[in-house]
């Protein structure tokens, strides 16, 4: 059996006192803390970092170049048209992209076993892209994540190529990702009491 052995428990204290510093600092979004505390409950897991599922809207110099992008705007939560159209004011150069990305949450197992078995609660729960990320004797990481996902090109260097109403379609449309995938959320923190019983 695999075995993540004594470097667990320093491993989860750690990240546990990541987590308190990051709660006080309000870094951790508010309608996943219920589930971090949830999974962290349990003795053979621990959350290492987490997202509960996000709007945003990115001005990047070119397609994939992220670590020159500019973040004009970020939202977890639904969204209205006119914060949307407020946000795109903001363009100037690059390229415009309106983004919505599913909840993600990685999660370190004690064992193999352990993390099969997260990882088969989390995909019951609808989270059909989560896999096992990392198995070595330093770290049994499991990732939790969803298939919500939406990448609008809205225009380039300050020129939108959208319409106000295709842009009320779109928000419409990442409004009711982020719902689907926020009850995702609720389910999967109803559900992880079985982990305790299996």
């Amino acid at each position: 059996m695999f075995l993540y052995g004594e470097n667990f428990e320093l491993q989860k204290r750690k990240a546990m006192e990541s987590l308190s510093e990051a709660l006080e600092r309000g870094l951790v979004d508010e309608d996943i803390i219920s589930l971090l505390k949830r999974i962290n409950s349990l003795p053979d897991y621990f959350t290492t970092s987490s997202c509960s599922g996000r709007i945003s809207i990115m001005e990047m110099p070119n397609f994939g170049d992220k670590v020159n992008a500019e973040w004009l705007g970020k939202w977890h939560r639904e969204v209205t048209v006119e914060e949307v159209l407020e946000v795109i004011k903001k363009h100037s150069k690059g390229q415009l992209w309106f983004l919505v990305r599913s909840p993600i949450v990685h999660v370190s197992a004690r064992t193999l076993e352990d993390a099969v078995k997260i990882l088969n609660l989390a995909i019951n729960c609808g989270f059909k892209y989560s896999n096992i990320k990392s198995v070595s004797h330093k770290k049994l990481l499991v990732e939790i994540r969803s298939t919500e996902r939406m990448d609008v090109p809205l225009g380039e260097n300050g020129e939108l190529w959208v319409s106000e109403k295709y842009i009320k379609k779109v928000v419409a449309t990442a409004n009711a990702q982020l719902r689907r995938a926020k009850g995702k959320l609720k389910k999967l923190e109803e559900e992880i009491k079985f982990l305790i019983e299996s």
